[in-house]
């Protein structure tokens, strides 16, 4: 299981031109997941990912977490996260997990994460979205389980 994050001033998530998720000052994931990935796997980054301290602090420096700065997350699902580019240039996808397990483990984290008093914002499994976003630094992390 891989995210990567975002911190962001805001971020939204549009299905068919409408709105289906949206957050200000928080963390916009994106979350992928692989063959085998577990609930373990999940909670393991759900933790990692709430007590994150990458906001900014009175001295300016990063070191406040999501609930310290009454921060929302963003949550959306993107298997090209495992994409295999080694071969040619039209990358292969078998390293993303399935979508019946894919969107299982997804709905899973994202219920772990509201568990931690966080509000939750979330995409649409499976669908073409449109994600918009204003990255805060720049600030991205990769975290993999």
């Amino acid at each position: 299981m891989k995210i990567v994050i975002q911190r962001v001033q805001n971020a939204e998530v549009k299905v068919e031109n409408e709105t289906v998720g949206k957050i200000n000052k928080g963390f916009l994931v994106l979350l992928g997941v692989t063959h085998g990935d577990t609930k373990e796997n999940a909670d393991y980054l759900v933790k990692k990912l709430c007590k994150l301290r990458v906001f900014r602090d009175e001295n300016d420096k990063m070191n406040l977490s999501l609930k310290d700065v009454n921060g929302e997350l963003l949550i959306v699902s993107q298997f090209t996260l495992y994409a295999d580019c080694t071969q040619g240039n039209r990358p292969s996808f078998i390293n993303a997990a399935g979508p019946e397990e894919a969107n299982e483990l997804y709905e899973y984290f994202c219920e772990e994460c509201q568990k931690n008093g966080i509000k939750v914002e979330k995409g649409i499994f499976g669908a073409d979205m449109k994600v918009s976003l204003l990255n805060d630094g720049p600030v991205t992390i990769i975290i993999e389980k």
